[in-house]
């Protein structure tokens, strides 16, 4: 054989090689698109979860609100009540 069959057995291996680092390279990328869809659902799994804790934390918020006015309406009712019962007022 001469030069020219020497490089179409050159050209064939290096053909194979490629095929085969390709199909690697392919592995790996599928690999890769997995393991970017299993985070895209975590992140999904994360933002519907800090979604619900944000409207959890807005109704504690209003409900805290809602107890401090009432408290506050109490302490006033009872300092009211308390400034009837004073020495000044209770006559001996």
């Amino acid at each position: 054989m001469g030069k020219g069959g020497n490089y179409v057995m050159v050209a064939a291996s290096e053909v194979e090689e490629l095929r085969q680092k390709n199909g690697e390279m392919e592995k790996a990328v599928e690999e890769m698109r997995k393991e970017m869809l299993q985070l895209w659902r975590r992140t999904q799994v994360a933002e519907e979860a800090e979604e619900h804790l944000c409207s959890q934390l807005a109704e504690l918020e209003a409900e805290s609100l809602d107890q401090a006015r009432d408290y506050h309406s109490r302490i006033i009712f009872l300092t009211n009540e308390l400034s009837r019962f004073s020495p000044d007022s209770v006559s001996p």
